[in-house]
C-alpha cells in the first residue's frame, strides 16, 4: 500500500462494511493496571471527529465492529501492522501526528518490570451521552475535556466515580493504596524513596496534560478532566475541578467546583467560591458569564451573566434575600420599578443569569444588595498572554 489512492480505495473497503460505524472520537492509549484494576490510562492524542481514516485502520486491525462505546488491546505486532499501511504519507513534510504515535509505539513498546502491566489499547466513542461505563471511558472522557476538545458539559461524565478506583499517586507511579506498605519497603532496600502526592480517584491534569496558553502555578490544584482555554492562569490558591475550566483569558485564585463554566476575561478573586455540582448545586449548572469579577472571600450559588461583580465577602445563593437598586440608589422591584424600600426584595434565584449586576454587601445595614454594575473589569493583558 504505497500510494495514497491505494490508501484511500482500502479505507473505503473498510468502511463499506455492512457493520462498521465511524466513531465520533478515538485515540491510542498507555493503560498500566495492576491485576483486574485498572490505575490509569493516558491517552496522548485523541481524534475527535476528525482522522476517520486512521480509526478505519485501527478497527479492521483489532476486528471492532458495531456502534458500542469500548476497548481493545493492541500488542506490538498489530501496532506495526497498522503502521504498515501509511507507508504511502511517509516523507511528504506533513504533520501527521497519529503516525508518530504509531512509530513511537512501535519503536518503544516492551515487556517492563515495574509494580503496574502495562499495555497498548484503543478506545473508540461512539455515544459521548451515555454514562461512564468503565474506568477507560472514565479517562477517555476527561482527556477530551483536558485536551479541549469538548467544552464541560458537552460529554456525559455521569456514573464516573463509581467507576474510577482510588489510587495513591507517587514519584514511582499509580499504586493501590492497599499495596503502599509493600512498595515502600521494595523501594526502601533498593535506595530510593517512594513519595506519595495524594490519594484520589483523579490524577493532576499537569502530569497527562498541558493546554497550549496556560500558567498553572500550582498543579496539585487542577484535576484531570479540567477544561482550561488558552489564557487561563491558575495562581498557588486557585483550583479547578474536572468537567469545569474556563472559556478563554481568565484568572483563577479561588474554586471554580466541578460543572462550573467561566466565561472569558473573568477573575475569580482570591479565596472566592462558585458552588458546583458536587458541592452544594446538585443538579443546577453554574456559569460565570465575560468580563465578571467574585472579589476575595466572595461566592455564588446562582448563574452570572456577562459583567457581574460580586464584591469581596459576599456570597449571593439561591435563597439570599437581596436588595435592588437602580443606578441613582433608588429602589426597584424585578422589573426595576421604583418601589418603597422593603418591596424591593428578591431572592437569588431569581437573578440567576442577569447580567451587569453589582452585588455588594451594605456596610451600614448588612444588607445583601443588587445594583447595576457600571464599571467592568480589564485583565492584565501582560499577565494573560
Amino acid at each position: 500500500m504505497n500510494t495514497v489512492a491505494a490508501f484511500k480505495e482500502y479505507v473505503s473497503q473498510i468502511e463499506a462494511k455492512a457493520d462498521y460505524q465511524r466513531p465520533l472520537a478515538f485515540g491510542l492509549g498507555l493503560r498500566k493496571t495492576k491485576g483486574d484494576k485498572t490505575l490509569e490510562v493516558f491517552f496522548p492524542q485523541i481524534n475527535y471527529e476528525a482522522a476517520y481514516g486512521t480509526a478505519a485502520v485501527i478497527q479492521s486491525e483489532v476486528s471492532y465492529n458495531g456502534s458500542n462505546n469500548g476497548f481493545r488491546v493492541l500488542d506490538k505486532s498489530m501496532l506495526a501492522s497498522c503502521l504498515s499501511k501509511f507507508a504511502a504519507f511517509e516523507g511528504d513534510g506533513k504533520d501527521h501526528p497519529n503516525i508518530d504515535l504509531l512509530k513511537a509505539f512501535v519503536n518503544q513498546c516492551q515487556e517492563v518490570e515495574a509494580y503496574h502491566k502495562l499495555d497498548v489499547i484503543v478506545y473508540f466513542l461512539f455515544d459521548k451521552d451515555q454514562p461512564v461505563a468503565d474506568v477507560e471511558e472514565g479517562y477517555f472522557k476527561t482527556q477530551c475535556l483536558s485536551q479541549l476538545l469538548v467544552k464541560p458539559h458537552g460529554i456525559n461524565c455521569a456514573g464516573i466515580f463509581g467507576k474510577m478506583n482510588n489510587i495513591a499517586w507517587t514519584n514511582k507511579g499509580p499504586i493501590l493504596p492497599e499495596n503502599l506498605s509493600a512498595e515502600k519497603i521494595k523501594w526502601t532496600f533498593k535506595g530510593e524513596e517512594l513519595v506519595v502526592s495524594h490519594v484520589d480517584k483523579f490524577p493532576y491534569m499537569v502530569n497527562f496534560h498541558v493546554p497550549t496558553g496556560v500558567r498553572i502555578v500550582a498543579g496539585a490544584k487542577v484535576r484531570l478532566g479540567a477544561h482550561l482555554s488558552s489564557g487561563t492562569t491558575v495562581m498557588p490558591a486557585g483550583f479547578i475541578n474536572f468537567n469545569a475550566g474556563t472559556l478563554g483569558s481568565a484568572m483563577v485564585e479561588g474554586r471554580i467546583s466541578a460543572g462550573v463554566v467561566v466565561g472569558k476575561n473573568s477573575d475569580i478573586g482570591g479565596g472566592a467560591s462558585i458552588m458546583g455540582t458536587l458541592s452544594g448545586g446538585n443538579k443546577n449548572v453554574i456559569s460565570i458569564g465575560e468580563k465578571c469579577l467574585l472579589g476575595a472571600n466572595a461566592g455564588t450559588g446562582i448563574s452570572l451573566g456577562d459583567g457581574c461583580t460580586i464584591a469581596a465577602g459576599a456570597y449571593v445563593t439561591a435563597s439570599a434575600k437581596i436588595s435592588l437598586y437602580n443606578a441613582e440608589r433608588k429602589p426597584v422591584d424585578i422589573n426595576n420599578k421604583i418601589v418603597p424600600e422593603g418591596e424591593n426584595i428578591v431572592k437569588g434565584h431569581e437573578l440567576n443569569g442577569r447580567s451587569y449586576l453589582l452585588y455588594i454587601l451594605d456596610s451600614q445595614s448588612g444588607k445583601l444588595t443588587a445594583r447595576p454594575n457600571t464599571k467592568l473589569i480589564e485583565l492584565n493583558e501582560s499577565l494573560h498572554a
